[in-house]
């Protein structure tokens, strides 16, 4: 078997085609015959040939020279190539086809995805909040209330997850008003938390205080320990009132020892 075609085949080398522009350039409004236009300029210039002719590329295509002519012109008109002059070292001048409108014009378009689809998770993640707020309150939120949730989120710049923390925060301790959310979320802010671990270290440094402080104020008052009381507040928000008779009437006959809360 003759080796020579297989030799000459090898000695061509490879073109590399970025697969970005295969999957993207009808969506940056090129035909298919554009595209293949433009991948054999890519190939000439990756094999030195800067300016390629009308003549060079028909014969890659199943185009005449005017077509290919015609397309060229087009492409540059619409902003997908560009002709660079330039001058030798020797005082000659010359000219060469660049791809860079191109390269860039499938980076403008993947941004553009990219926070587009941005966008739609943080409406998905706006609405979500919504509906949890609404949830936890039992009922629709009214148009001040959306307004100040939307205000956390735009202005101040609160990260979604760590509003939820903050309404978390407010169902435990039976506080299910935004302005008691809003100070949870200030005080956060102001001690330079940023993440829900946090926030949740910090909880639970607040109520151990908390705790320690009303102990110690029982003990000096001599006012009885009651953790009824403590147990109903605890189960605040969406907690119902059969479910705190039945925590209470737990606790009467032993079978329950809940663990503080402070309000």
């Amino acid at each position: 078997m003759d080796k020579n075609p297989i030799v000459a085949w090898l000695e061509e080398g490879a073109v590399s085609i970025p697969s970005f522009l295969l999957n993207r350039y009808k969506k940056i409004g090129l035909t298919d015959v554009e595209c293949m236009l433009l991948i054999h300029v890519h190939a000439f210039l990756e094999k030195g040939n800067g300016f390629p002719t009308p003549e060079d590329l028909a014969e890659k295509m199943q185009l005449s020279p005017d077509e290919c002519s015609q397309k060229l012109r087009s492409l540059i008109r619409r902003g997908y190539l560009e002709i660079l002059k330039g001058e030798t070292e020797a005082g000659i001048y010359y000219e060469k086809y660049s791809l860079r409108p191109l390269w860039e014009r499938l980076a403008e378009s993947w941004l553009k995805e990219q926070k587009g689809t941005e966008e739609k998770e943080r409406r998905e993640k706006e609405s979500s909040l919504f509906n949890l707020f609404e949830q936890e309150f039992a009922r629709p939120l009214s148009p001040l209330e959306y307004e100040t949730i939307a205000m956390w989120l735009d202005e101040d710049r609160y990260p979604v997850p760590l509003v939820k923390a903050a309404l978390r925060e407010a169902v435990i301790s039976g506080k299910l008003n935004l302005r008691y959310i809003d100070r949870i979320l200030f005080e956060w802010r102001k001690n330079g938390i940023q993440t829900v671990e946090q926030a949740k270290e910090y909880g639970k440094r607040f109520r151990k205080d908390q705790m320690k402080k009303r102990t110690n104020r029982r003990k000096k008052t001599g006012e009885p320990f009651s953790t009824i009381g403590w147990t109903v507040r605890q189960l605040g928000g969406r907690a119902c009132l059969q479910r705190k008779k039945s925590v209470i009437a737990s606790m009467k006959s032993g079978r329950c020892f809940p663990t503080p809360i402070a309000s």
